[in-house]
């Protein structure tokens, strides 16, 4: 499909405004309106039961939905877990951390984090537990290997890492950061909800032991997913239902599941699998649908980053060049809030955002916490068009 064919499946794009706050929450396409619809007409409010043919029928669903997200991390439906986000998932597996670490044992957090990768950990320190943050440097805010390796030791248990900011849009090179900690014997906690819109996660390649995203942030309803490295399921004690074995992960998955969300889930996976031009979703299919994104997306990114870099009344944050970034800008319009600046914006009909983002560590380390600044983020459906509309409003 080309750009003009995939904006026909997204009628949010109908209206006419330009969308440019996708790091907060991307557009749906049809296919994930028509699941949740159809499964509200057909079901309502049923839940998963083998005594009856629709509680069957759910569960089904959530057999389908674990499935296709395991296909999305490159892993295995019994490592993944499904959740309302993936904050909520993070704060679950602290608590298992909390009955494992105490007093001597120590964390490190990267300051790019989203607080959804940060908070969780920073509570550990109610057990005893230090936090060391391993800061990036100024003024582009990229982490720094060797850094990180001061902050290492034996009593390093978990590095807390985003695979790109949600804020400032730089990547991290995951695999380097998984190899660091494996060789003091620390496992890693990547937050991939940034970077799985544009680049989707391989857990088999990357290195790291729990890896997040939210399926909100790629075309899907507003739910979270975990994969836990099988290899530790055994000796993590989460809280769970006591009929739930230990080593089962779905034991993390508290209540009852969002069966409407999971059906739309399952419609933003057919809508990727026609994008890899595929008859069946495989994991080949995600690939080829992944490399059609990036293809989409860098000359957009592109212009986006050097149309606001251009512009002498704006100040852009982080990473000037595309290099290791993905098409999230951060900027501040001289002698105008980032709140202002966001709202004249939207009475243009270009929506994006201001604040900090709940990045409070890099908002901090760059002066701009708690206002903030506007953000301008892409999807594979923004087009030229979009971005150059906001270039002109700038002017």
């Amino acid at each position: 499909m080309n750009r003009t064919e995939i904006r026909a499946q997204f009628p949010s794009l109908a209206n006419g405004r330009v969308y440019l706050d996708n790091a907060a929450g991307s557009l749906l396409p049809q296919h994930a309106i028509d699941g949740v619809t159809r499964h509200l007409i057909r079901y309502g409010a049923i839940n998963s039961m083998i005594g009856h043919q629709p509680g069957r029928e759910m569960l089904n669903i959530k057999h389908r939905a674990r499935e296709g997200t395991a296909l999305f991390f490159n892993a295995q439906p019994e490592d993944v877990v499904l959740g309302p986000s993936a904050t909520a998932l993070a704060f679950r597996m602290a608590t298992a951390f909390t009955r494992l670490w105490g007093p001597g044992d120590e964390v490190i957090v990267s300051g790019l984090e989203h607080e959804a990768n940060a908070s969780p950990w920073r509570d550990l320190q109610r057990s005893g537990v230090s936090v060391n943050v391993w800061h990036a440097r100024t003024p582009d805010l990229r982490l720094d290997l060797e850094d990180l390796k001061v902050l290492l030791s034996p009593r390093t248990r978990l590095v807390a890492v985003t695979t790109a900011s949600n804020v400032l849009g730089s990547t991290v090179d995951i695999r380097a950061v998984t190899a660091l900690a494996r060789e003091v014997g620390a496992w890693t906690f990547a937050d991939a909800v940034q970077s799985a819109p544009h680049e989707f996660p391989d857990v088999q390649s990357w290195g790291a032991d729990f890896v997040t995203f939210s399926m909100y942030k790629v075309c899907g309803p507003h739910l979270g997913a975990l994969w836990i490295r099988p290899e530790l399921r055994a000796e993590l004690p989460w809280p769970k239902l006591v009929f739930f074995p230990d080593a089962d992960v779905h034991g993390l998955e508290h209540g009852t599941p969002q069966f409407e969300l999971l059906a739309g889930w399952l419609g933003t996976l057919d809508y990727l699998r026609e994008l890899g031009g595929a008859s069946d979703l495989t994991r080949e299919a995600l690939n080829t649908a992944a490399k059609c994104i990036r293809e989409l997306e860098e000359p957009v990114a592109t212009h986006l980053l050097a149309g606001l870099v251009a512009r002498p009344n704006v100040t852009v944050y982080g990473p000037q060049e595309m290099e290791r970034r993905v098409g999230t800008v951060a900027f501040r319009v001289a002698g105008e809030a980032p709140e202002q600046t966001a709202t004249r914006l939207s009475e243009q009909g270009i929506d994006l955002s201001a604040g900090h983002f709940y990045a409070v560590q890099p908002m901090t380390d760059l002066g701009l916490y708690p206002a903030g600044v506007a953000r301008a983020s892409i999807a594979h459906y923004t087009s030229m068009e979009d971005v150059e509309r906001l270039l002109n409003a700038l002017r």
